[in-house]
């Protein structure tokens, strides 16, 4: 298809934005797959493009946390064997049941999900990196399992209720929660990225200029979550809830 400097222009800045929103609280999808989508590219090349950059913004953002030990791999790693079993079970599943099915699943999900991260008691800075504990294993490995489901079943938000789930579940600080996040999504982009790959579907000039925007939105972003947790965690996952519902209602 043929680029042209409209498509950057409008890529570009939402891109950045949906990476720094991505790295805080998740549901960074909720911008940039309507960006591409407003830059004219047919919608199976949407998906696949927006692979390649968020794959590449998580993948800093991962890259971030891991280093300033956020990240603990005991918890990881069964967690994203879980969502990934989890992923491939909610896949099939859409195949056989309505899509609306999950959206009228989500219109009592989301005031859910809002009022535990209204709630200071529920969802707040526990502080400290994840520990290994029975709950946070037992927590890591069912949220991942049944929000990796969901993830392969429809999709949009599931950084933000990983980041809900382990926070108010496994008591894990919301830094922490984040970088545990970020692990499962990351493992799910490039599975997805590497199927478009091999189908020839990414559009690589408008990808990558995605993708750098996207890193630079995620590098600012993951910074600001590490170093002021609810704060800035907590406006921004209500923001991705609202956002959520809104693509519910209007189908944008």
């Amino acid at each position: 298809m043929e680029l042209t400097p409209v498509s950057f222009l409008i890529v570009c800045p939402l891109l950045f934005l949906a990476g720094f929103v991505d790295s805080i609280g998740g549901g960074g999808g909720l911008i940039s797959l309507p960006a591409y989508l407003l830059a004219g590219l047919p919608v199976h090349r949407v998906i696949a493009t927006n692979k390649l950059s968020s794959a590449c913004g998580t993948s800093l953002s991962t890259f971030r946390f891991l280093r300033h030990g956020l990240i603990n791999l005991k918890l990881a790693v069964p967690s994203v064997a879980a969502a990934l079993a989890g992923s491939s079970l909610g896949a099939q599943l859409s195949l056989l049941v309505s899509e609306d099915v999950m959206k009228y699943i989500l219109f009592a999900v989301l005031p859910l999900a809002a009022f535990f991260v209204l709630n200071r008691h529920l969802f707040r800075d526990y502080g400290g990196k994840a520990e290994v504990t029975r709950r946070a294993v037992a927590v890591c490995i069912l949220a991942a399992f049944i929000i990796g489901g969901y993830d392969g079943f429809y999709g949009p938000g599931t950084g933000t209720f990983l980041i809900i789930a382990f926070t108010v579940f496994a008591k894990m600080s919301v830094s922490s929660a984040n970088a545990q996040a970020k692990v499962i999504n990351l493992t799910s982009n490039i599975a997805s990225l590497a199927v478009f790959l091999l189908n020839h579907q990414v559009v690589f000039l408008l990808g990558l200029a995605g993708a750098v925007c996207n890193m630079a939105g995620n590098y600012l972003g993951s910074g600001l979550a590490m170093s002021r947790g609810s704060k800035i965690v907590r406006p921004v996952i209500l923001a991705v809830l609202l956002l959520l519902f809104l693509k519910i209602i209007i189908g944008f």
